[in-house]
Protein backbone atom coordinates (compact mmCIF):
# COMPACT_ATOMS: atom_id res chain seq x y z
CA UNK A 1 0.00 0.00 0.00
CA UNK A 2 1.39 3.38 -1.02
CA UNK A 3 2.01 5.86 1.77
CA UNK A 4 1.19 9.51 1.18
CA UNK A 5 4.21 11.53 2.24
CA UNK A 6 3.31 14.83 3.88
CA UNK A 7 5.69 17.59 4.83
CA UNK A 8 4.81 19.26 8.12
CA UNK A 9 6.66 22.09 9.80
CA UNK A 10 5.38 21.87 13.37
CA UNK A 11 8.70 20.45 14.56
CA UNK A 12 10.27 23.81 13.78
CA UNK A 13 8.05 25.79 16.13
CA UNK A 14 10.44 25.98 19.09
CA UNK A 15 13.66 27.09 17.46
CA UNK A 16 11.90 29.08 14.71
CA UNK A 17 10.01 31.22 17.23
CA UNK A 18 13.17 31.97 19.22
CA UNK A 19 15.24 32.65 16.09
CA UNK A 20 12.72 34.99 14.48
CA UNK A 21 12.09 36.82 17.74
CA UNK A 22 15.82 37.25 18.32
CA UNK A 23 16.66 38.49 14.82
CA UNK A 24 13.65 40.79 14.68
CA UNK A 25 14.46 42.34 18.05
CA UNK A 26 18.11 42.69 17.07
CA UNK A 27 17.29 44.63 13.93
CA UNK A 28 14.51 46.76 15.39
CA UNK A 29 16.10 47.67 18.73
CA UNK A 30 19.58 48.36 17.37
CA UNK A 31 18.38 50.28 14.32
CA UNK A 32 16.01 52.30 16.50
CA UNK A 33 18.81 53.03 18.97
CA UNK A 34 21.15 54.12 16.18
CA UNK A 35 18.50 56.30 14.55
CA UNK A 36 17.49 57.86 17.87
CA UNK A 37 21.07 58.68 18.88
CA UNK A 38 21.91 60.00 15.40
CA UNK A 39 18.77 62.15 15.43
CA UNK A 40 20.07 63.78 18.61
CA UNK A 41 22.96 65.14 16.53
CA UNK A 42 25.54 62.78 18.04
CA UNK A 43 28.87 62.11 16.32
CA UNK A 44 29.53 58.78 14.57
CA UNK A 45 31.60 57.43 17.47
CA UNK A 46 28.78 57.90 19.93
CA UNK A 47 26.29 56.35 17.52
CA UNK A 48 28.44 53.25 17.04
CA UNK A 49 29.17 52.89 20.75
CA UNK A 50 25.45 53.05 21.48
CA UNK A 51 24.79 50.45 18.78
CA UNK A 52 27.44 48.03 20.04
CA UNK A 53 26.26 48.45 23.63
CA UNK A 54 22.73 47.75 22.48
CA UNK A 55 23.89 44.61 20.66
CA UNK A 56 25.71 43.17 23.68
CA UNK A 57 23.07 44.12 26.22
CA UNK A 58 20.24 42.98 23.98
CA UNK A 59 21.82 39.60 23.22
CA UNK A 60 22.39 38.88 26.91
CA UNK A 61 18.92 40.08 27.81
CA UNK A 62 17.33 37.92 25.13
CA UNK A 63 19.30 34.85 26.21
CA UNK A 64 18.52 35.33 29.90
CA UNK A 65 14.87 36.14 29.31
CA UNK A 66 14.33 33.23 26.95
CA UNK A 67 16.12 30.82 29.28
CA UNK A 68 14.09 31.87 32.32
CA UNK A 69 10.82 31.82 30.39
CA UNK A 70 11.33 28.44 28.76
CA UNK A 71 12.77 26.99 31.99
CA UNK A 72 9.53 27.91 33.74
CA UNK A 73 7.62 26.09 31.02
CA UNK A 74 9.95 23.11 31.39
CA UNK A 75 9.45 23.06 35.18
CA UNK A 76 5.69 23.03 34.72
CA UNK A 77 5.92 20.20 32.19
CA UNK A 78 8.14 18.15 34.50
CA UNK A 79 5.79 18.68 37.44
CA UNK A 80 2.83 17.53 35.34
CA UNK A 81 4.75 14.47 34.15
CA UNK A 82 5.76 13.56 37.70
CA UNK A 83 2.16 13.77 38.85
CA UNK A 84 0.99 11.74 35.84
CA UNK A 85 3.67 9.08 36.47
CA UNK A 86 2.48 8.74 40.07
CA UNK A 87 -1.16 8.44 39.05
CA UNK A 88 -0.31 5.76 36.50
CA UNK A 89 1.47 3.75 39.19
CA UNK A 90 -1.25 4.17 41.82
CA UNK A 91 -4.44 3.95 39.74
CA UNK A 92 -3.76 2.53 36.27
CA UNK A 93 -7.40 1.55 35.69
CA UNK A 94 -8.63 5.09 36.24
CA UNK A 95 -5.94 6.39 33.90
CA UNK A 96 -7.02 3.85 31.29
CA UNK A 97 -10.60 5.04 31.60
CA UNK A 98 -9.44 8.63 31.32
CA UNK A 99 -7.53 7.96 28.10
CA UNK A 100 -10.51 6.04 26.72
CA UNK A 101 -12.83 8.98 27.40
CA UNK A 102 -10.45 11.32 25.60
CA UNK A 103 -10.77 9.25 22.44
CA UNK A 104 -14.51 8.86 22.90
CA UNK A 105 -14.75 12.64 23.10
CA UNK A 106 -12.98 12.81 19.75
CA UNK A 107 -15.54 10.59 18.12
CA UNK A 108 -14.14 7.08 18.54
CA UNK A 109 -16.56 4.30 19.48
CA UNK A 110 -16.24 3.38 23.19
CA UNK A 111 -15.14 -0.22 22.58
CA UNK A 112 -12.54 0.80 20.00
CA UNK A 113 -11.43 3.72 22.18
CA UNK A 114 -10.89 1.28 25.06
CA UNK A 115 -8.76 -0.97 22.88
CA UNK A 116 -6.72 1.92 21.49
CA UNK A 117 -6.11 3.28 25.00
CA UNK A 118 -5.11 -0.18 26.26
CA UNK A 119 -2.63 -0.78 23.44
CA UNK A 120 -1.07 2.66 23.71
CA UNK A 121 -0.66 2.37 27.46
CA UNK A 122 0.89 -1.06 27.07
CA UNK A 123 3.51 0.45 24.77
CA UNK A 124 4.23 3.69 26.68
CA UNK A 125 1.63 4.79 29.20
CA UNK A 126 3.34 8.00 30.26
CA UNK A 127 4.02 9.19 26.72
CA UNK A 128 0.41 8.46 25.74
CA UNK A 129 -1.04 10.47 28.62
CA UNK A 130 1.52 13.25 28.21
CA UNK A 131 0.53 13.64 24.58
CA UNK A 132 -3.24 13.17 24.81
CA UNK A 133 -4.03 14.54 28.27
CA UNK A 134 -1.34 17.16 28.85
CA UNK A 135 -0.54 18.17 25.28
CA UNK A 136 3.19 17.51 25.79
CA UNK A 137 5.06 15.91 22.91
CA UNK A 138 8.60 15.79 21.55
CA UNK A 139 7.73 18.57 19.10
CA UNK A 140 6.69 21.15 21.68
CA UNK A 141 8.81 20.10 24.67
CA UNK A 142 10.51 23.11 26.25
CA UNK A 143 14.27 23.34 25.62
CA UNK A 144 15.64 26.32 27.60
CA UNK A 145 19.27 26.16 26.48
CA UNK A 146 18.36 25.78 22.82
CA UNK A 147 15.95 28.70 23.00
CA UNK A 148 18.45 30.92 24.84
CA UNK A 149 21.31 30.24 22.42
CA UNK A 150 19.09 30.70 19.39
CA UNK A 151 17.76 34.01 20.69
CA UNK A 152 21.18 35.40 21.60
CA UNK A 153 22.81 34.32 18.34
CA UNK A 154 20.04 35.58 16.08
CA UNK A 155 19.73 38.84 18.04
CA UNK A 156 23.45 39.44 17.51
CA UNK A 157 23.19 38.72 13.80
CA UNK A 158 20.16 40.97 13.44
CA UNK A 159 21.77 43.78 15.46
CA UNK A 160 24.98 43.59 13.44
CA UNK A 161 23.18 44.44 10.20
CA UNK A 162 22.19 48.07 11.00
CA UNK A 163 25.52 48.50 12.79
CA UNK A 164 27.44 47.69 9.61
CA UNK A 165 25.31 50.13 7.65
CA UNK A 166 25.83 52.83 10.30
CA UNK A 167 29.59 52.32 10.18
CA UNK A 168 29.72 52.62 6.39
CA UNK A 169 27.10 55.31 5.71
CA UNK A 170 28.00 59.01 5.57
CA UNK A 171 26.72 60.89 8.63
CA UNK A 172 24.59 63.15 6.45
CA UNK A 173 22.55 60.15 5.29
CA UNK A 174 23.05 57.77 8.21
CA UNK A 175 19.48 57.92 9.51
CA UNK A 176 18.01 57.47 6.05
CA UNK A 177 20.27 54.58 5.03
CA UNK A 178 20.03 52.73 8.35
CA UNK A 179 16.24 53.02 8.29
CA UNK A 180 15.89 51.81 4.70
CA UNK A 181 18.38 48.98 5.11
CA UNK A 182 16.76 47.84 8.36
CA UNK A 183 13.30 47.76 6.77
CA UNK A 184 14.72 45.68 3.91
CA UNK A 185 16.31 43.30 6.43
CA UNK A 186 13.03 43.03 8.34
CA UNK A 187 11.09 42.31 5.15
CA UNK A 188 13.58 39.58 4.24
CA UNK A 189 13.34 38.12 7.75
CA UNK A 190 9.56 38.11 7.64
CA UNK A 191 9.54 36.38 4.26
CA UNK A 192 12.15 33.82 5.35
CA UNK A 193 10.31 33.02 8.58
CA UNK A 194 7.01 32.65 6.77
CA UNK A 195 8.50 30.38 4.12
CA UNK A 196 10.28 28.25 6.72
CA UNK A 197 7.12 27.87 8.76
CA UNK A 198 4.82 27.46 5.78
CA UNK A 199 2.82 30.64 6.54
CA UNK A 200 1.66 33.35 4.10
CA UNK A 201 4.71 35.39 3.10
CA UNK A 202 2.96 38.70 2.44
CA UNK A 203 1.27 38.96 5.81
CA UNK A 204 4.42 38.14 7.77
CA UNK A 205 6.52 40.58 5.75
CA UNK A 206 4.09 43.46 6.20
CA UNK A 207 3.71 42.78 9.92
CA UNK A 208 7.41 42.89 10.83
CA UNK A 209 8.13 45.80 8.49
CA UNK A 210 5.31 47.95 9.88
CA UNK A 211 6.32 47.54 13.52
CA UNK A 212 9.99 48.09 12.70
CA UNK A 213 9.18 51.32 10.86
CA UNK A 214 7.02 52.51 13.75
CA UNK A 215 9.76 51.81 16.31
CA UNK A 216 12.41 53.68 14.31
CA UNK A 217 10.10 56.62 13.67
CA UNK A 218 9.27 57.00 17.36
CA UNK A 219 12.90 56.84 18.49
CA UNK A 220 13.91 59.29 15.77
CA UNK A 221 11.32 61.78 17.03
CA UNK A 222 12.45 61.28 20.64
CA UNK A 223 16.10 61.68 19.64
CA UNK A 224 15.35 64.81 17.69
CA UNK A 225 13.40 66.36 20.56
CA UNK A 226 16.00 65.33 23.13
CA UNK A 227 18.85 66.67 20.98
CA UNK A 228 17.06 69.98 20.51
CA UNK A 229 16.32 70.37 24.21
CA UNK A 230 19.89 69.54 25.21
Amino acid sequence: MAIHAEQHRSHRIGWLRAAVLGANDGIVSTASLIVGVAAAAAVRGNVLVAGVAGLVAGAMSMAAGEYVSVSSQSDTENADLTRERRELAEQPELELNELQQIYVGRGVEPVLAREVARQLMARDALASHAREELGISEIVTARPVQAALASAATFSVGAALPLVVAAAAPMSRLIELVSIASLVFLAMLGALAARTGGAPVGRSTIRVTFWGALAMALTAVIGRVFGTVV
